[in-house]
């Protein structure tokens, strides 16, 4: 029972850090440090989600969840099992290895679907993209409608639409391209997935899928500062502007777009000068290490 306590407090404990990193502004200074921390909140939930019911099934074990699962595997093997160790008991282990098979198959769908919708988007941009020597290493695709996004993967596309060449000058058209390429170089389509594996996982967290929304903004602002590096913070603030003003933006399934979030957000952080908070970052990649190690403890021991 002690165990299954555990396995409770460190989902508690990833409602309260996501609770305070939900509501935190220093986060939007240093979205790197907070989507490490999100990613240490998801990989304790998903952990506990699974260990309560199984530290609860084999209980009657009284040790670490990781070795009390190997024992029982070891039991059944040799068609013994300990005295209070029942049908029930046996049902709750299963219900814990069930949350772990739902999120691993969540996991697996929801790569297959983002490589396939990618693929897709990729033959047709074979088909009806171009190249234009005004927009160097992209793909223009001619549509009237504002867009610039990263098609990630093995072989990362950045797109733009005519719309975007025409609603953009030089200096801001080279920032977002360097936004996107951003993307495609830190592979913040893999950032989210665990997020998006967790959210259609376990769906009665409304705060799950907060969190998933709240690592795409924070996905979107390290992307921006990957651009400020290369370039003023004005270029990319006018052309966040632009995209906000043009409305009707578009970005297909699969692909992370400059304009698809909290744009007005985004704006008013790059023209704000701050220095990154490093002893707040410092002291939340603590508490979300810390809470993230009690329930991978518990598994490994």
């Amino acid at each position: 029972m002690a165990y299954a306590l555990h396995f409770a407090a460190s989902m508690l404990a990833c409602w309260l850090t996501a609770q305070v990193l939900s509501r935190s502004t220093w986060t939007w200074r240093s979205p790197r440090v907070a989507i490490v921390c999100w990613q240490a909140v998801g990989l304790a939930l998903g952990l506990s989600a699974m260990g309560v019911p199984i530290a609860l099934g084999l209980a009657a074990y009284d040790r670490p969840t990781g070795s009390a699962l190997v024992t029982l595997a070891t039991d059944l093997a040799h068609g013994t099992l300990p005295v209070g160790l029942g049908a029930p008991h046996l049902a709750a282990v299963g219900v814990g290895l069930g949350i772990g098979a739902v999120l691993l198959a969540t996991t697996v769908r929801s790569i297959h679907g983002t490589v396939r919708a990618q693929r897709r988007h990729r033959d047709l941009l074979a088909l009806v993209a171009r190249r234009d020597p005004t927009v160097p290493g992209a793909l223009v695709l001619d549509h009237p409608s504002a867009a610039a996004y990263c098609l990630p993967g093995m072989r990362p596309r950045v797109v733009v639409s005519a719309g975007t060449l025409d609603l953009l000058d030089p200096a801001e058209l080279a920032a977002v391209l360097a936004h996107e390429r951003a993307h495609a170089q830190e592979r913040h389509d893999l950032v989210l997935l665990p997020f998006t594996a967790l959210s259609r996982a376990l769906p009665w967290f409304a705060w799950v899928r907060e969190a998933h929304d709240r690592v795409a903004l924070l996905v979107e602002m390290r992307a921006d500062d990957k651009a400020r590096e290369a370039h003023a913070d004005a270029p990319l603030a006018g052309a966040l502007r632009r995209f906000a003003a043009a409305g009707n933006r578009i970005t297909p399934a699969g692909a992370l777009g400059v304009g698809d979030r909290d744009l007005d957000v985004r704006v008013q952080r790059l023209l704000v000068a701050g220095r990154p908070p490093r002893l707040l970052g410092t002291a939340a990649l603590t508490v979300a290490t810390n809470v993230a190690a009690l329930p991978v403890s518990l598994f490994l021991s």
